[in-house]
This record gives structure tokens, C-alpha cells and sequence, in this order.
């Protein structure tokens, strides 16, 4: 896949950009290189530069009044909350995930917001991941698809994405200084893939580096990922950021290709990089480099700023209940109980149809400008001579059951035709800044659903959460349908597919396993404090299901409708015959053009996803069963054939050789698939490659970073890499900038610093009492690098401070004495 030219409004700024940065001195190169405040740039006044606003997205807008917390929810100015990255992707399709982007920037310009933070791409390695809600998917090729889609949207508004987080950021626990180990080809075919397609087809303005280590290299000081792959093998043309406070050293994360550091840290660092300039450490055309990058994103957020409209929040909404509807799988449907009739006497069970969850916990959090209520909405479906029953059933923050609660839902329930039974994990399960421990609902929500299960024939299930859950009851219930996290607008969703007003026609972008046990990483998921090995390698999500033939309870790609779908006629290049091609002129060839046709076969008109997948049985190379190549989701009336079309080029046949350090294909034949589900395969052809003459060497933009005494992670390093034992949690001296506040509180001073942050931060972002808030303040806080007391105070707690109460943590009382004498002195 060829990288595109950048944008064409960026093209007049280029020189521009590099005039401007002449004009400077050093010390305001470096200043451009770091944050203003916690959300903002910094500007050239003299030179006609503004300062720009960026803000957290990704499902939404979340821009804080002032100099409101990074954390908080109900100081962000309301906006209109989107299905996350969960729901979204379960829609798999292209034109809505830009249509919602589009609606994102419209609400960035009207709120004078210059990058929007997201999409976030990374993996859902393991479905205990905190985070999961806010990614895509499972399989890289369905990630950078929706982000490409995301980001076009965005951009097209004159607003930057930043595509994040780059890479491997694939759990929550100890993500700021975990090191995850990956072999190569891992790397190359499962974490880094859906950030390339996102940055070849879409050139996000900005692409925000992780946390977390790599192979013993911070993200943030990574010259192979942010230099080698990122800018010169991709053509990445706009700049990275760091995520807020990954920034370990300025001056080698600069050197590495880190144009801007954020937050603002009351420029702390760039008394480094000036120094560094002086010994040589740093170039002047590396810092002018960065500089430059920083300065064109300001010109190209420029036209957006000098704009002044604002946005139909209606419109919006409407968006938004769209994206819900089309969010929404249709897990089970036995006997075709759904969708219902709007007569007959219905019970809502379930305290989350009263109490919504709609959006994940965390950095992403969403001020929604209205919300609807899913009994209510269930309420209007029916009308008001036909009221549903009610009744909570449980608690949401209690886990254990409550008698009466399940006896009033019991009562409910006998006296009603149909039970619609609200189920999914509060928000103290799965945030940002904590992972999972279990894939369990809460013990009250499994007992009221088996109890009703016995009573009541007509059950449906729906459920809300951000990632799979275990699902023991599901034989007993009839019907099963997954909303995920449906944003403001879910809960009309939810109430639209249950009466048949939409057809559901969502698809899992993520395996839903039997057990947590079943899972390929559950031995290695979350890993030690300091080191998380990805001993399953390619085998995540269905590669790994599919090939070792482990059932699962829903398999990746699966979803049901209200009508059928029937696959007929695969074609490859218009030929139903299989297709050859030679390696040697895979350079040249141009790729297979795949068509299938469907038709709808029911009475309901419907959307139905057809998936390709390409497999193999060539084995000198070890492939998983079967890969995700490409998919279409086509519209069909009943009766109506639709043709669903997929260009295949050559990288949806290669592997990823270590030893060369590029892609290469295997001789033999490959199996081209036709799918309604990674498990459910309805057509397939082949196509056949006849040799394997692919002699050559590594990629050249890639050689400086594989010579001897560069850091390389082939197989060999991989394994080395394995051998070596985790780093020993230091529960005792000496600290460092890189101990955890959490490491440090086996001391005095650790446990007060810890202590007042800990009573400060939860005060700022939503006073005390707040359970879910409280939680994952504490898990970020013990978490979080001691260096970052540095950076999050802008400056006020300083490095000579920080470095002072290290020593003081390892017993160093004299050297602080001395230290403190010499300043009196002064």
C-alpha cells in the first residue's frame, strides 16, 4: 500500500512552516515543543501564531471549562456522547464511523478545539484490558479501518486526530512503566498494523505515543518506531505527542522523533534541551525539525479557528442514536422471540434500564447534552395505555444479590408475557486506569437472571459493557442482545431494535471466549509490575480460536438480523475459477478483485456484513487458521442481490519475516473465504502462487536501525528478551524518577506524598463519595511515575525537589542535608 501525498492544504505551509521556525531562537524552538497548560499550545504572538486548544475525544467532545481536572466529567462543557470505539466497530461501517467523526470535528471548530485526541487503535489483546471499550477491535485490519474512517472524518472539519496510542498500549495496569516484550513479526502483523493503515490512508495530524516501554525503550524515545517505521517507512507527514506525562527524557525523546511534549510543564525541560544543543547531544536541525512540524499543525489549524458556527446538537443526536443502532449484535434470537409486539403486558427488569451505562470511565468521559433513558424510551414504543412494568432487581454498586429485589422482579415477571431483563458491569468493573480481574457479571445480576430464567419462558437479555463477559446463563435465555456502551442516545436504540423500528445488524469486532480460561494470554495478562511478555504471539482473538479449534460463546464477526442472508457466486477477477500469480512478480501484480453476491432471503429489509478472510496451508511459515482481508456491509431490501466487492492486494497474503525485517509470501495456495462470521463460512475459491523467489534484504529506510549496536528485536533478541527475568518490583531502596508512587509509599515520605495527591485529586474531579471515580483515581495514582509529580505540577514541585525526597525515600539523609546547606549558603 502506497503512502499518500499529504494533504493538499498542507502543502502551501511546508515552507512557510520552515521561514517561520528561522525566525526563532532556540529557547522558543524548544518552547513550541512542549505544552502551554494542561490542554494548551504554545504560540508565536509576533509571527501571527495562536495558541491551540487540544482536547480528549474519542466518542466525543470533551473540552473542560478553564482550568478544570484532567479526569473530571462535570466541568466539561456538554456535548454530544457517541457509542465509544466498542460499539462503533461493531457497526463495521466505514461511512458512519466518518459521519460521526465529521459530527466531532463540527463540535471541535464550534468549541475553537484544534485536535481532538483519538482514535485509539491498540489491540484488544485480552478482554480484561480496562481500557477496551475505547478501542476498536481485536483484529488490526477492522481497527485501521475504523480509524481511517474516524480520522477522515475529523480531519475533513479542519480539526487534527491524534491517532493513539502508539504502540503495544494494550492493558492498564502498570502502563507507564511496564516494559512489553513482543517479537518481531508479532509486532509487525497484530500492534502495528491498524496504526499503518491509519496513517497511510489518512494522516492523522498528530500521532500520540504510549505510556509504556518496548523492548526496553520507552515509547517516547523510540527512534525505530516514531523515526524508522513511523515517519520514513509510513510517510508520516504530521507530528508526534506524547500521551499526558509519558515523557521520560526530553532530550532523547526528541531525538527520537517526539515533536511535542504535553502537558504543560512551565517549561521545566527546555533548560535540558538547550543544554543538550550546546553539547552536542541534540542537533539544531533536529530541534528545528521538530519545531517545524509543530508550527505547521498551528497553520493548519488555523482556517478552522477564524470559523465561527456552531452545530445542530438535534442532528447530532439523531447521529448518534443511528450509531447506536447499528452498534447493537444480535446475539441469540431462538424461535424468533424478537422483535416484540408493542401489545401484550411487558416487565423491564434491571436497575441499568433506569441507570444507564453509556460510556466507559476515564479520560473520555463525555458531558452528554441529553440522555435517553432505555425504560423510558420503551415506555414512549408502547404508548401510554400499555406501561411496562418495573422493577431494579439489584443494586449497581453491590455485587451480592438482595431477596427482596429478586422477589419484586419474580412477581414482575409471572405476571408478564414477555421479561426484558437489563444486564452489564457498572462502572467500578472496567475503567481506564485499572484492568479487569474477571470476565463475570456481578454475582446479583447472575442470580436474578437464573432466577427468571426459570420462570419466565419470553426472556430477553440485554446487556451493557464494554468488553465480553462470561456468559453461563446464556442456554436458558432465549434471546441475547449486546448494546455494548450505547452513548446519550443508546437507550432509544435499544428500544428501536426491541420492537423491530431497526433491524439489528452489528457484528462482534471481538470473540466472546466460554471462560477467561479459554483465553490465549490469560497466563501472561497483566504480566509482572515491570514487564509483560507476549508469549502468545500471533495467536490473539479468533487466530488463536479458529486455529486450535477452541469454542467460544460468539465468535469474532458474528451477528444476527430480523432476516437472512444467502452467499452465492464468488468471483476472483471475474472468474470463478481460481486465480494464479507468480512471486517473483509481486512487486508489479496488482492485487485479485473479489465479488460474492448476497441476497436478501427473508421479509425484512437489512444490512448484512459479508467478511473476507484469506487462509492458508502452507506451513514453512506458521499462519493462523484464518485472517480478516477485507468486508463490505451492504443495504438490501427483501428479495434484493446486492454484490458485495474486495480488492485483495499482495500484503493480504504476506507474512512478516523477521530476518529480512520486511513482508514476504509464501508459495503454495491460499484459500479465499466468503464469511457471514469468522466461524461461519459460506463461499470460498483460492488463489495459488507458483514460486518463492523473493531473495533480497531488509527494507532500506529501516538498515541504521539493525546495524550492529542499534537496538533490534528479531527472533533471537525476542528470545533473549524472554530469558531475562522480569525487573524486581523495588519495594525496597533504591528509588528512582521511575519508581511508582505506589513503590514508594513502603516509606514515610512516600506514603504522605501519596496520601495528600491522593485527597487532592479527588476533591478536583468529583468530590468525595464518587465510588467509580475514587477507584480509578487511586489505581492512577499508584501507578504513576514519581517523575510526573514534576510534570503534573507544572513545574511547582521541581526536579531538584523531586530529586531531593528520592534521596530521602533511600535513606540518604546527609546528601540532603549538604544539598540544603549549599542553597542556604547561596
Amino acid at each position: 500500500m502506497n503512502s499518500p501525498s499529504p494533504d493538499p492544504d498542507t502543502r502551501p505551509h511546508l515552507e512557510t512552516a520552515s521561514e517561520m521556525v528561522r525566525k526563532l531562537d532556540n529557547a522558543e524552538k524548544a518552547r513550541l515543543c512542549s505544552g502551554r497548560t494542561f490542554w494548551e499550545l504554545h504560540g508565536i504572538e509576533r509571527l501571527g501564531l495562536p495558541s491551540l486548544w487540544v482536547t480528549d475525544g474519542p466518542h466525543g467532545l470533551r473540552k473542560q471549562r478553564g482550568d478544570a481536572d484532567h479526569i473530571g466529567l462535570n466541568d466539561s462543557v456538554p456535548a454530544v456522547c457517541f457509542p465509544p470505539a466498542v460499539g462503533l466497530a461493531s457497526s463495521w461501517n466505514r461511512e458512519l464511523l466518518q459521519r460521526v467523526g465529521s459530527a466531532l470535528g463540527e463540535a471541535c471548530v464550534a468549541e475553537k478545539v484544534s485536535v481532538l485526541l483519538g482514535p485509539g487503535v491498540n489491540i484488544k489483546r485480552s478482554p480484561l484490558c480496562g481500557r477496551n471499550f475505547e478501542y476498536f477491535s481485536e483484529d488490526p485490519y477492522l481497527s485501521g479501518q475504523m480509524g481511517v474512517a474516524w480520522v477522515r472524518g475529523v480531519q475533513g472539519q479542519g480539526v487534527g486526530a491524534s491517532l493513539k496510542h502508539f504502540a503495544a498500549n494494550n492493558q492498564e495496569s502498570h502502563r507507564m512503566v511496564v516494559d512489553a516484550i513482543i517479537d518481531e513479526r508479532t509486532l509487525r502483523e497484530i500492534y502495528l498494523p491498524g496504526f499503518e493503515l491509519t496513517v497511510k490512508q489518512a494522516q492523522p495530524w498528530t500521532v500520540m505515543c504510549a505510556y509504556n516501554l518496548l523492548n526496553g525503550t520507552y515509547l517516547a524515545e523510540h527512534p525505530l518506531l516514531l523515526t524508522g517505521i513511523l515517519k520514513e517507512e509510513w510517510g508520516h507527514s504530521g507530528l508526534v505527542v506524547t500521551d499526558w506525562g509519558a515523557s521520560n527524557d526530553r532530550v532523547k525523546g526528541l531525538a527520537a522523533g517526539v515533536e511535542l511534549e504535553m502537558p504543560g510543564n512551565g517549561g521545566i525541560y527546555s533548560a535540558a534541551v538547550l543544554a543538550a544543543l550546546d553539547s552536542g547531544e541534540l542537533s539544531e536541525s533536529q530541534l528545528d525539525a521538530a519545531a517545524t512540524r509543530v508550527v505547521e499543525l498551528i497553520l493548519k489549524s488555523r482556517p478552522a479557528l477564524e470559523k465561527a458556527r456552531d452545530y445542530d446538537r438535534a442532528a447530532h443526536h439523531l447521529l448518534a442514536r443511528c450509531a447506536a443502532e447499528e452498534a447493537c449484535v444480535l446475539l441469540k434470537n431462538h424461535g424468533k422471540l424478537l422483535p416484540l409486539a408493542k401489545t401484550g403486558k411487558l416487565a423491564v427488569i434491571g436497575a441499568l434500564a433506569v441507570t444507564p451505562r453509556y460510556q466507559g470511565s476515564g479520560s473520555s468521559q463525555i458531558n452528554p447534552t441529553r440522555l435517553d433513558i432505555p425504560l423510558q424510551e420503551i415506555q414512549k414504543a408502547l404508548g401510554a395505555d400499555n406501561a411496562p412494568l418495573y422493577a431494579p432487581g439489584y443494586r449497581l454498586a453491590e455485587d451480592s444479590s438482595d431477596p427482596q429485589l429478586i422477589d419484586e422482579a419474580l412477581a414482575i415477571a409471572s405476571d408478564a408475557e414477555t421479561v426484558v431483563l437489563f444486564a452489564g458491569l457498572p462502572d467500578s468493573y472496567e475503567s481506564e486506569g485499572f484492568d479487569r480481574k474477571h470476565m463475570r457479571l456481578p454475582a446479583a445480576q447472575l442470580q436474578l437472571i437464573d432466577a427468571v430464567a426459570k420462570i419466565a419462558a419470553r426472556l430477553v437479555v440485554v446487556l451493557q459493557n464494554g468488553a465480553p463477559v462470561e456468559l453461563p446463563f446464556v442456554d436458558r435465555v432465549p434471546a441475547l442482545l449486546e448494546s455494548y456502551l450505547g452513548g446519550q442516545a443508546g437507550g432509544s436504540a435499544v428500544a428501536r431494535i426491541l420492537f423491530g423500528d431497526a433491524n439489528p445488524s452489528g457484528k462482534l469486532a471481538e470473540s466472546f471466549p466460554l471462560t477467561l480460561e479459554d483465553t490465549p494470554c490469560r497466563d501472561w495478562f497483566p504480566g509482572e509490575p515491570r514487564q509483560v511478555q507476549y508469549r502468545e504471539g500471533l495467536w490473539v482473538g479468533y487466530r488463536y480460536f479458529s486455529s486450535a479449534g477452541v469454542p467460544v460463546a460468539f465468535p469474532f464477526g458474528h451477528g444476527l438480523s430480523y432476516t437472512t442472508f444467502a452467499y452465492s457466486k464468488l468471483r476472483l477477477d471475474g472468474e470463478t475459477a481460481g486465480w494464479r500469480v507468480d512471486v517473483a512478480q509481486l512487486a508489479e501484480w496488482q492485487g485479485v478483485r473479489v465479488e460474492c453476491d448476497i441476497t436478501n432471503s427473508g421479509a425484512v429489509a437489512g444490512y448484512e456484513v459479508a467478511q473476507l478472510y484469506v487462509a492458508t496451508e502452507a506451513r514453512t511459515v506458521y499462519r493462523p487458521r484464518r485472517e480478516l482481508r477485507g468486508f463490505a456491509k451492504i443495504w438490501l431490501e427483501p428479495g434484493q442481490t446486492g454484490t458485495a466487492v474486495f480488492e485483495l492486494g499482495v500484503r493480504a497474503f504476506a507474512h512478516w519475516c523477521a530476518e529480512a525485517h520486511d513482508w514476504r509470501v509464501e508459495p503454495g495456495e491460499y484459500r479465499i473465504e466468503a464469511a457471514a462470521s469468522s466461524a461461519d463460512v459460506r463461499l470460498h475459491g483460492a488463489v495459488q502462487v507458483q514460486s518463492a523467489d523473493q531473495s533480497g534484504t531488509r527494507a532500506p529506510a529501516l538498515a541504521p536501525y539493525f546495524e550492529p549496536g542499534k537496538r533490534a528485536f528479531g527472533d533471537a533478541a525476542f528470545g533473549a528478551l524472554l530469558r531475562r527475568s522480569p525487573p524486581a518490583v523495588p519495594s525496597t531502596r533504591p528509588y528512582h524518577q521511575n519508581s511508582t508512587i505506589g513503590e514508594a509509599s513502603s516509606t514515610l515520605l512516600g506514603k504522605l506524598l501519596r496520601w495528600v495527591i491522593l485527597r487532592s485529586m479527588k476533591k478536583m474531579v468529583a468530590g468525595d463519595g464518587d465510588e467509580k471515580m475514587e477507584r480509578m483515581v487511586a489505581a492512577m495514582l499508584a501507578e504513576m511515575p514519581l517523575r510526573n509529580l514534576v510534570v503534573f505540577s507544572a513545574g511547582k514541585f521541581s526536579p531538584e525537589g523531586l530529586q531531593l525526597c528520592i534521596q530521602l525515600m533511600n535513606g540518604r539523609y546527609q546528601s540532603v542535608f549538604k544539598t540544603l546547606l549549599r542553597r542556604e549558603k547561596r
